[in-house]
């Protein structure tokens, strides 16, 4: 038989479940007298009134630590033990269960509850099914990531990383909400991309929208509040302690920048935190310097499934991240002798770039599939709010249309048989077969700007302006046209000899003299036709030049890339 007897508490149990039915697990809500009537409950009366003086709330109780209440005032250190084990007891009774994921890049780490609430839903999972790197996974099969995975990456190190700070500098009080909120940033900062993310947004949006100053993280701001709309987060952000609606600005300040440019703070543009806490908006996105826990990810997660050594280490840039006061404001900063490892992200960051994302058959590719989205989006119907339908383009301005946005329009448009998407059909056809345009070659404007330098063997900027030029006819005659031309483009522009092309230089004159093939000796040193010296670590392949007189206008340009 079953004793149906009720088993009494022990004592430490029965304080337990006392306490929570005095605050019901919501602590963060009281304001100075909530806390001042919990510290006489708990027979600390006699502090009462410096929690008062110090304006010290229920948000602020779980961060205590004893050298803060020695600087209260609290002097006794008796008193000070007495009170952090009540508050010990008082987040135990909040503290939640977390959930663990197995990550490839960061291994087993635990989110809090209230994030796994915004990963379960439509909006945010529909972020495994755009890739990290676009067009770059037809070109390195193993870039194969998306930005789901990137995205909880990133809402985890935003907490490392201000759980850190918070650890070694307690008077910076940075709250369990700020947490929160830092992390939540990070998690859904890259709600608003696109089909092949960047791509979208830097090559369709442009060329179907010219004109239009949209971005993906205007995007992800209006993706951000559908999510919370339509999903009843509200609710469950109000449980977990997070102030409405400042806690939402600061949060998408934090994605996106200052929300209201019209009414621009010279001195202090953010609504969702004083400028105090100026330090929480270089976290996710750092608008001053560019070192983010964003970048720390994609890095990171890029280069595990590229390939590619990474070079920079977070870990050690965790371990010396400190909040200093620069001129007035309070940054993240590290120590002078981490110049090494910083200059490292941007290395790692250049060769990212050189050697995947601004890789010239990726480029081409992303080109192509941008032309048969371009010719696709007229005849593309997307169902958003109320019934109406979207194309491709105008997608942007629906959430839930948007939300169906996703790399599957790829198939969708390749695999579709009516006569009005022929022409994207065949973009896309060719792209599968690997009947891709030809790149006629890249070159460089050859001006330098003259800048300090930490050191002469590190440069005081990682920045390349690359100019590449791609056919998209692909028989000899027409190749061999458009080569010549934008070799002669370069000459024109005193640009640099172009280089990495598909086919062989044609023969042009007069060939520039800094362009002149080298002659090399057996101890590797370079000549020109002058027998003058060169660097032995420079070789010049191109061909000498005839005077053949073809016009021709076949040539695309891709633009050029920041590194």
């Amino acid at each position: 038989m079953m004793d149906k007897r009720i088993k009494r508490p022990r004592e430490d149990e029965e304080s337990v479940v006392n306490l929570k039915q005095v605050c019901g697990g919501e602590f963060w809500r009281w304001d100075v007298d909530e806390t001042g009537a919990y510290l006489r409950r708990e027979g600390l009366e006699q502090w009462e009134q410096k929690f008062r003086d110090h304006g010290i709330t229920g948000p602020g109780l779980p961060y205590l630590t004893e050298v803060i209440l020695e600087k209260m005032g609290i002097s006794p250190l008796g008193s000070r033990l007495q009170i952090l084990h009540c508050l010990q007891k008082l987040c135990q009774i909040s503290n939640e269960h977390m959930k663990v994921f197995n990550d490839p890049i960061h291994g087993h780490i635990e989110l809090h509850p209230l994030l796994v609430q915004f990963i379960d839903t439509p909006q945010f999972q529909r972020l495994r099914h755009i890739k990290q790197l676009g067009g770059t996974y037809l070109v390195f099969p193993g870039a194969s990531h998306n930005r789901f995975e990137h995205s909880i990456g990133v809402g985890y190190l935003a907490g490392c990383l201000v759980k850190a700070l918070h650890e070694r500098q307690p008077e910076l009080f940075i709250t369990k909400q700020d947490i929160l909120c830092v992390q939540i940033a990070g998690l859904c900062h890259d709600l608003g991309h696109g089909p092949f993310s960047h791509m979208f947004d830097g090559m369709f949006i442009p060329k179907v929208r010219p004109g239009e100053k949209w971005k993906h993280e205007i995007a992800s701001v209006q993706m951000f509040d559908h999510l919370v709309k339509v999903n009843g987060l509200e609710k469950v952000m109000k449980h977990h302690g997070l102030r409405l609606p400042d806690d939402l600005i600061f949060i998408k300040e934090q994605i996106a920048g200052p929300l209201d440019n019209s009414v621009l703070d010279r001195s202090w543009p953010y609504k969702g935190r004083p400028m105090e806490k100026s330090f929480l908006y270089e976290i996710v996105a750092n608008k001053r310097n560019g070192i983010d826990v964003d970048k720390w990810d994609y890095f990171a997660r890029d280069c595990y499934h590229l390939g590619i050594q990474n070079n920079f280490d977070y870990q050690r840039f965790l371990k010396f991240a400190r909040v200093c006061e620069v001129r007035g404001k309070k940054h993240i900063c590290t120590r002078d002798k981490e110049v090494g490892n910083l200059y490292d992200l941007f290395h790692t960051r250049n060769c990212l770039h050189r050697r995947a994302y601004q890789h010239k058959v990726g480029n081409i590719i992303e080109t192509m599939i941008t032309e048969a989205f371009v010719k696709a989006d007229p005849h593309i119907r997307i169902q958003g709010s109320a019934g109406r339908f979207f194309t491709i383009s105008s997608a942007i301005e629906d959430m839930e249309a948007y939300t169906k946005l996703t790399d599957n329009i790829f198939e969708q448009i390749l695999y579709s048989s009516g006569p009005e998407l022929s022409e994207a059909r065949a973009i896309l056809h060719n792209v599968v077969c690997r009947q891709l345009y030809k790149c006629v070659g890249q070159t460089t404007s050859e001006t330098h700007v003259d800048v300090s330098q930490v050191s002469k063997l590190l440069p005081e900027q990682f920045a390349e302006q690359l100019i590449r030029v791609y056919c998209k006819k692909t028989d000899d005659k027409s190749l061999e046209a458009a080569k010549k031309y934008f070799v002669q483009w370069c000459m024109d522009k005193n640009f640099t000899k172009p280089q990495d092309g598909d086919i062989t230089a044609p023969e042009l004159t007069p060939l520039k003299r800094d362009w002149h093939t080298l002659e090399w000796d057996d101890d590797g040193n370079g000549s020109d036709d002058n027998g003058e010296g060169m660097h032995p670590g420079i070789r010049d392949e191109t061909p000498r030049k005839t005077g053949r007189n073809v016009k021709v206008n076949l040539f695309h340009a891709q633009g050029q890339n920041n590194l």
